[in-house]
């Protein structure tokens, strides 16, 4: 994974703001987020922002994913999470498929402490899962709209 630059100037100053022990950990995530991104068929572009003063990363032109969010705060000096929109069942989803992978933080977190061993592929995995979330929701909607207009032609046949 070779570090790519933050073009954004306040996004930049909030990693600057991390102790130096939490800022590598957190440029590892926000790296492994933007390598996923290009690995990950139909999300397209990345837009990396600021969302309650956290580098968050967004799929602005596909609009195929929820928004990731990465922090460290300061109340929990030795974690730093992953964020996720909590209104979604991702965290759900990523907890039935990785139960003892990670450590949760309700339904909007994946927590990380300092020390972590992180799991990159099943990490990555749940990335990707967010980054397509909303592409894989459309899809799903198709899928039962195809099953009931099936079901609705089907009855109206008898």
């Amino acid at each position: 994974m070779k570090p790519s630059q933050i073009s954004n100037p306040k996004v930049a100053a909030v990693f600057e703001k991390y102790p130096e022990n939490m800022k590598k950990k957190l440029l590892f995530l926000r790296q492994l987020i933007l390598d996923t991104a290009v690995a990950t068929e139909g999300v397209g572009e990345i837009e990396e922002t600021l969302k309650w003063g956290e580098p968050s990363y967004l799929t602005p032109k596909t609009k195929s994913g929820s928004t990731v969010r990465i922090d460290w705060k300061e109340k929990n000096e030795t974690q730093y999470a992953i964020y996720l929109k909590c209104t979604t069942n991702l965290v759900e989803s990523f907890r039935e498929k990785y139960p003892t992978e990670f450590k949760y933080g309700g339904n909007r977190s994946i927590i990380f402490d300092e020390n972590d061993e992180i799991p990159v592929a099943e990490l990555s995995d749940c990335i990707a899962l967010a980054l397509t979330y909303h592409l894989r929701k459309k899809a799903n909607n198709k899928r039962k709209q195809r099953a009931k207009s099936t079901t609705v032609s089907n009855v109206a046949k008898r």
